[in-house]
C-alpha cells in the first residue's frame, strides 16, 4: 500500500494520544520475550459503541495467540466501560485478521469498494454486540 496508509496509522495514533480518556479509551501493547510484536487501540466511537483500531501482530509472532489475546481484551475492556457493541473496519485482504473477527464473534456489516491506499480494495465494516 501506498504512503496514505502510513498516514492513516499516524493520523489514528495521533487522535487517540491527543483524545484519550481513560474512562472510555485504550490500548495494549502485547510483548514476547521482552519484545513489542503487537497492538491495538480501543476508542469511544459514541456513548454506546466502542471502535477497534490498529490491531497489528509481527508475522513472526503470528499463530500464537496474540492478535487473539489482544482482541479479547478490547472486548473485556468494552464490556467494563459499558459499551454495547464495538465496530472496525479493515479490509477483505486481511484474512488473518478476519479470521479474528469472526472467532471472536463479530459479524461483517458492510463491505465498500475503496483505492484509499493506492489498490483496489474491499473495505468492511464489522461489529460486535456485547
Amino acid at each position: 500500500w501506498d504512503r496514505r496508509f502510513e498516514m492513516l496509522v499516524a493520523d489514528v495514533a495521533a487522535k487517540y494520544l491527543r483524545d484519550f480518556d481513560p474512562k472510555s479509551d485504550r490500548g495494549w501493547i502485547a510483548e514476547l520475550d521482552g519484545r513489542r510484536v503487537g497492538c491495538v487501540f480501543l476508542v469511544r466511537e459514541n456513548e454506546n459503541a466502542a471502535r477497534l483500531r490498529l490491531l497489528l501482530v509481527e508475522p513472526d509472532a503470528r499463530g500464537l495467540g496474540v492478535g487473539k489475546r489482544l482482541v479479547r481484551e478490547c472486548s473485556d475492556f468494552a464490556r467494563s466501560a459499558r459499551y454495547s457493541r464495538i465496530v472496525l473496519w479493515t479490509n477483505s485482504n486481511l484474512d488473518a485478521a478476519r479470521h479474528l473477527y469472526e472467532q471472536a464473534g463479530y459479524m461483517l456489516q458492510r463491505v465498500d469498494p475503496h483505492a484509499l491506499f493506492g489498490e483496489n480494495l474491499q473495505g468492511e465494516t464489522w461489529q460486535l454486540t456485547l
